[in-house]
């Protein structure tokens, strides 16, 4: 399949709570030892390998928790503008949001949020 979905994120009021609900749930390993507390659930943990990475915080402060995948994509920008033309609406990026890594939001045109996602050619 072209374009795979390659990362999904879980968003909620309380990321602590929200991160206690899915590991008690799933028995997901969630590892948010970085600074940003950033729960990171990797597919890689598991006895077979099966699923795709996400990740599980808590919202800024005043707004609403979200689920959504992230499609990744050759250029975010190409796909953002592309959505756009097709009907859809950007919310953000084309951002950085570390070395390699790329993201953008938009709504497609009934609303809902897609995410697309550039990471770093594998070598």
């Amino acid at each position: 399949m072209p374009n795979p979905i390659a990362h999904f994120e879980i968003i909620g009021k309380d990321g602590d709570k929200t991160k206690q609900f899915f590991a008690d749930l799933f028995g997901w390993s969630i590892d948010s030892s970085n600074p940003m507390s950033y729960g990171l659930v990797d597919p890689g943990s598991t006895a077979d390998g099966r699923g795709i990475a996400g990740g599980i915080a808590g919202a800024m402060e005043g707004t609403d928790g979200y689920v959504t995948v992230y499609v990744e994509v050759p250029d975010v920008e190409a796909s953002l503008a592309q959505a756009e033309q097709l009907g859809g609406s950007r919310l953000f990026g084309p951002e950085t949001i570390m070395e390699g890594v790329t993201i953008g939001l938009f709504t497609e045109p009934e609303g809902k949020t897609i995410g697309v996602l550039q990471a770093p050619a594998s070598s």
